[in-house]
């Protein structure tokens, strides 16, 4: 099989190969084809000559490490009430980041114009490259169409070319995902370094399920898997959801539904963070109303952990910020209900990130793509030989 100059970059890159060496070792090339393929990444600054030791403990050229000050990705975490924007460089490490409110139901160039400014902030006196932008919106996507399908609570988004936004930023590529898909991703540098099998909850405003099998983020057909949200549930029965259906759990236990319940009982609470610092304060109402959710979400997820069997379930979002009180909620009817088989070992987990989870599953599916080995082909330019 013909080796590349991204292949080789990606075997250093991940800890494989840590020299020239290594490179040949793994990959059975010449001397020369390995030095030509490092030579051209040397030269475009993605990797850094060290020295190696010899079979005799002396010391020549030849060690290798990936520069992680090479370029840039750009990650965004659209909400439904805020985008969280930020800057990480190679290494998937934050650089630098901020945030933007906005208005529930907002439509695209009422959010994503201010984030391409706040974004052209962020990069002013960065002297990077940005090789890729992750763009997180609640909702089915079309990740080659870069559009949203389907969000019933995102009203205008749907089909909208997102691309043009970030012309103005960066003509890197723009990658789209669903946000408990990017909740998920993120894992891949938590959770997933111990379990392959993972549910992973967003429950903030809304409610999705982003699904790890065998280390592998599973969206389903059209892109619609995990969208638990809207799974009609017999308490709910009646009940209008912001999807223009009746009966979804969300009417009870999404963040939205949360918060209408407190200004119904005249508490003032504008946003399910709002109720979340409440419940971390101690306060007996907001402790209730989480754990419910938790209660009712569980439910739904104990179907799925039945289906899936996966390793754990983890629990990231706005309301799981009260990690306590809400997985009480969620293991109270996920174990009771979902069989004795799939909840013998299952562990129900914090995200890793918490609040960053969605920028840094943004990130890491900017850099998965951009430093592919085909994209690294592509940027060098280079044919390749065997």
């Amino acid at each position: 099989m013909t080796q590349t100059a991204g292949t080789l970059l990606d075997l250093v890159r991940t800890g494989r190969a840590h020299t020239r060496s290594d490179l040949r070792r793994l990959t059975g090339m010449s001397r020369t084809a390995v030095v030509a393929r490092v030579s051209a990444l040397v030269d475009a600054g993605l990797l850094v000559l060290g020295e190696e030791l010899d079979s005799t403990g002396g010391r020549r050229p030849g060690g290798l490490s990936f520069n992680v000050d090479a370029g840039v990705v750009l990650a965004v975490a659209v909400g439904r009430s805020r985008s969280q924007l930020a800057v990480f460089d190679l290494a998937g490490d934050e650089l630098a980041a901020s945030a933007i409110e906005h208005r529930v139901g907002a439509d695209p160039d009422e959010v994503l114009r201010p984030v391409a400014g706040g974004l052209a902030d962020l990069v002013r006196d960065l002297d990077r490259p940005i090789l890729g932008i992750g763009l997180s919106i609640p909702g089915t996507v079309h990740p080659e169409r870069a559009v949203s399908l389907d969000s019933p609570v995102m009203a205008g988004w749907d089909g909208v070319d997102l691309a043009p936004y970030f012309a103005g930023v960066s003509t890197a590529p723009l990658h789209v995902a669903n946000d408990a898909d990017v909740l998920a991703l993120s894992e891949q540098r938590g959770h997933a370094a111990r379990y392959d099998d993972l549910l992973v909850l967003k429950a903030s405003t809304g409610l999705g399920l982003g699904i790890v099998a065998a280390g592998t983020i599973v969206t389903g057909h059209l892109g619609g898997a995990g969208e638990i949200g809207h799974v009609r549930i017999d308490a709910a029965a009646g009940r209008t959801c912001r999807c223009g259906a009746e009966g979804c759990l969300e009417t009870l236990a999404g963040g939205w539904a949360l918060v209408a319940r407190c200004a119904d009982s005249g508490r003032k609470v504008e946003h399910v963070r709002e109720l979340t610092s409440l419940a971390l304060a101690g306060d007996a109402e907001a402790k209730a109303l989480l754990r419910e959710s938790g209660r009712l979400v569980g439910e739904v997820v104990a179907a799925a952990v039945t289906l899936l069997n996966p390793q754990a379930v983890v629990l990231g979002g706005d309301m799981a910020a009260a990690f306590d009180v809400y997985a009480a909620g969620v293991r109270e009817s996920l174990y009771a209900r979902a069989t004795a088989l799939a909840t013998r070992e299952l562990q129900v987990l914090p995200s890793t990130f918490g609040d960053r989870a969605g920028l840094v599953g943004c990130a890491v599916m900017a850099l998965d793509a951009a430093l592919a080995p085909t994209s690294i082909d592509a940027m060098l330019a280079v044919p390749a030989a065997s």
